[in-house]
């Protein structure tokens, strides 16, 4: 996005989903052709597996670290899963913001709902639906990364899931990946162009109306 005017305040975009209904895909893409969004990096107190790379895929803590942050309020989010603590800071989301960068957050609705209450005006809240439940189910198969046991659960936690897309600003069926990412692109750049993010206006409007024309 050239020739853009400053300052502005960044989007902060909540994309959430039911597991399988195409949510990281869509964020990838955007996260690709959008130089200026970043995601949002969760902080756990897991241990690195292979393959991650500690600041990209997770910034790793101790629990101690991790606890003293709760006790800070530190957290837009954070949940135990499993017996690990996963969280999203909010000292550098507020910094990103102020600074006119965007920031997205894969996160699941709950975790939305968090956000949300903590950055109301800043937060923009999208939740992707599958064309059905049982297209859900064939793709959950067919990525070949759950046992049956493991894709029948996330059937029935998608319905939970469901349940709460009513709480979002903005919902969409993913049928058609295309189609849904040319949507997923229109409703982020149309909030980056609300006119409260967009502090620049004020003097530019004043400059226009003193030109002596």
């Amino acid at each position: 996005m050239s020739n853009e005017h400053t300052p502005r305040r960044g989007v902060l975009l909540i994309v959430a989903s039911p597991s399988g209904a195409g949510k990281t895909s869509l964020c990838r893409r955007l996260m690709a052709d959008h130089a200026g969004l970043e995601l949002s990096v969760s902080m756990t107190t897991r241990g690195i597996r292979p393959g991650e790379v500690a600041g990209r895929d997770y910034n790793f803590v101790s629990r101690e670290d991790f606890q003293a942050l709760i006790d800070q309020d530190a957290f837009l989010e954070w949940a135990d899963v499993h017996g690990n603590l996963y969280g999203s800071p909010r000292a550098p989301v507020d910094q990103a913001l102020a600074e006119g960068r965007d920031v997205l957050f894969d996160i699941d609705w709950q975790g939305a709902a968090e956000v949300a209450r903590k950055c109301p005006e800043d937060a923009v809240r999208i939740f992707i639906l599958p064309p059905s439940l049982e297209e859900l189910r064939r793709r959950l198969v067919t990525r070949s990364q759950d046992a049956d046991d493991v894709i029948e659960r996330r059937i029935a936690n998608a319905k939970g899931e469901i349940e709460h897309c009513d709480d979002f600003d903005y919902v969409f069926v993913n049928d058609d990946f295309d189609r849904s990412y040319a949507e997923l692109a229109h409703i982020y750049h149309a909030e980056r162009s609300r006119r409260f993010r967009n502090v620049w206006v004020e003097g530019y409007r004043a400059n226009l109306l003193a030109e002596d024309v």
